[in-house]
């Protein structure tokens, strides 16, 4: 197979970034968010927020290392069509809510038909304008989200890949915590590396259902402008993110950090 085009520089994580993963079998791009630096330098807790690939995969080993995580809650971001019957032993094992985004629309079955004869420009803006859409499309899910997060449980939280919709939820959870926002995106494009096993395995399937790898690498990877995107609707229409959170999800930011920053 010919090495995939990237979008942008590979961006190469912090030895602390490595030391946040999760090395589990069958979940891929997991990783804790604990350490990043907050408001007046206040680090996030270890072992409190953790985001990932779909982990309804999880194998016998991944599901011990996983519940001695203690989680209390896991958030999944996947419509119905993405999920699979065999996913049965993680949902009796966690307290797992479905709190859908995209309505299946980042599904293959879905995808494959309108990218066989895209180009890598038409899919690049496709992903811009679904960051576009977030803040506004899925306050439901995005806000039960940050308001589970409230609560100060132990959290976990998914969609497939772990990068887009995840990857948005971590922007409005970190962003509230006062992590600037060079390391939000940061930790954002650490999913390119997370995912590269998960991305050979997809190219190969979108490759023989007659889709170009140039096509298919700007729905896999995350970039800059994708988040960007979804920073910039977000202060054309509210202003800022600290009026997003407070006024369109209602988050009381300081809950937030008195659960999830260190004193």
């Amino acid at each position: 197979m010919p090495t995939p085009m990237r979008q942008q520089d590979p961006f190469m994580p912090t030895p602390e970034a490595m030391q946040r993963r999760l090395e589990l079998e069958n979940v891929h791009n997991a990783r804790d968010l604990g350490g990043l630096a907050g408001i007046d330098g206040r680090r996030v807790r270890r072992g409190k927020l953790f985001r990932s690939g779909n982990p309804g995969r999880a194998s016998a080993a991944d599901l011990e290392r996983l519940g001695a995580l203690g989680l209390e809650a896991v958030i999944d971001f996947r419509a119905e069509p993405e999920k699979a019957h065999d996913e049965a032993h993680f949902g009796q094992r966690f307290h797992w809510i479905a709190s859908p985004v995209l309505d299946g629309n980042m599904a293959m079955a879905s995808l494959l038909p309108r990218l066989r004869d895209a180009s890598p420009a038409f899919a690049t803006t496709m992903m811009v304008e679904i960051y576009r859409e977030f803040p506004s499309h899925y306050q439901a899910a995005f806000g039960g989200f940050m308001n589970t997060a409230m609560t100060g449980k132990t959290l976990l939280f998914h969609c497939t890949a772990g990068k887009d919709r995840t990857g948005f939820a971590s922007l409005l959870l970190l962003s509230a915590l006062g992590v600037a926002q060079d390391d939000i995106l940061s930790n954002y494009l650490e999913s390119n590396h997370c995912n590269a096993r998960f991305f050979e395995d997809i190219l190969a399937k979108s490759g023989a259902s007659g889709i170009k790898d140039d096509v298919m690498m700007p729905l896999l990877e995350v970039a800059p402008a994708y988040l960007d995107a979804s920073v910039q609707a977000i202060k054309q229409e509210y202003g800022s993110m600290d009026r997003y959170l407070k006024d369109a999800l209602k988050i009381d930011a300081d809950v937030l950090r008195n659960h999830y920053l260190e004193a």
